[in-house]
């Protein structure tokens, strides 16, 4: 199994995973997308609830999350109301000023709201 997680498409494909989950559970009108600027700050997906809040979440595969310059600076772009950083495990944490990591089936929660 272990070789299977050290692949080079394995970070990719637990992204693509997560975005579908977190996107499968959105209320009626809320958009996403990929935010990178030409100076390099990236968000993997920005979460535009209906109301207009913000929410951006970086995807980790590994079970310690911290949050790059590129998504430092993203954040500041765009200022966020809430800033994720999904990782593979269970607990939920504070990662620094204004940051939480959050494991996927708790941030499914939290999109979803009171809807599931």
């Amino acid at each position: 199994m272990h070789w299977l997680l050290s692949h080079p498409v394995a970070g990719a494909s637990w992204e693509g995973f997560v975005i579908q989950q977190l996107r499968s559970v959105l209320p009626p009108r809320a958009r996403t997308h990929f935010y990178r600027s030409a100076g390099g700050a990236k968000v993997d997906l920005v979460i535009v609830m209906p109301g207009g809040e913000r929410w951006a979440v970086e995807i980790k595969r590994g079970l310690t999350p911290k949050p790059g310059r590129g998504f430092r600076e993203a954040c500041e772009d765009l200022r966020p109301s809430r800033r994720f950083m999904v990782y593979s495990g269970r607990e939920r944490f504070p990662v620094n000023a204004g940051v939480e990591a959050i494991g996927v089936a708790e941030l499914l929660r939290e999109v979803a709201g009171d809807r599931q």
